[in-house]
């Protein structure tokens, strides 16, 4: 199975300082891998018309439903999710991870989920800045996030 994930509405190039926070320019956002030691997928400039990632990843059908692994699935059955890591450049010229939404799997409903599963292929869309006009950040479940199954290519 495949889940591609559609992102639009993209924050900018720049999140600005405010209290408590530095300020980045130069942002981007990634897919963030499993391993501690991989590279993001893909990165995607802030100010991108739209972005969009696939993830080919493992299905198993279980008693609890469809359980969804692969080098960009993180967490434990049940509470799946894929990351997507927000990184820019600091005042001291630095790239840094600085936030992460946690797109949720465990919110995709079961109906859906299953056909995924059956179709080869989960869809999220979301946009990517938050309600202050900054990347997207924190747990994003429904409605913030819409899951659709659909096809394989």
């Amino acid at each position: 199975m495949q889940i591609r994930i559609e992102g639009f509405d993209l924050p900018g190039l720049a999140c600005p300082a405010g209290p408590g926070f530095p300020g980045y320019d130069a942002i981007d956002v990634a897919v963030q891998p499993r391993a501690r030691d991989g590279q993001p997928l893909d990165p995607r400039p802030g100010d991108a018309g739209s972005v969009v990632w696939t993830l080919d990843c493992t299905v198993r059908r279980g008693a609890a439903g469809v359980d969804v692994t692969g080098p960009w699935i993180q967490g434990r059955p049940g509470r799946r999710f894929v990351y997507l890591a927000w990184s820019g450049v600091d005042g001291a010229g630095v790239r840094t991870m600085f936030r992460r939404a946690k797109l949720m799997l465990d919110a995709v409903d079961p109906s859906v989920a299953d056909a995924a599963a059956n179709g080869g292929l989960l869809v999220g869309r979301l946009g990517l800045t938050d309600a202050h006009g900054r990347p997207l950040c924190a747990a994003v479940r429904p409605p913030v996030v819409g899951w659709s199954a659909g096809a394989a290519d």
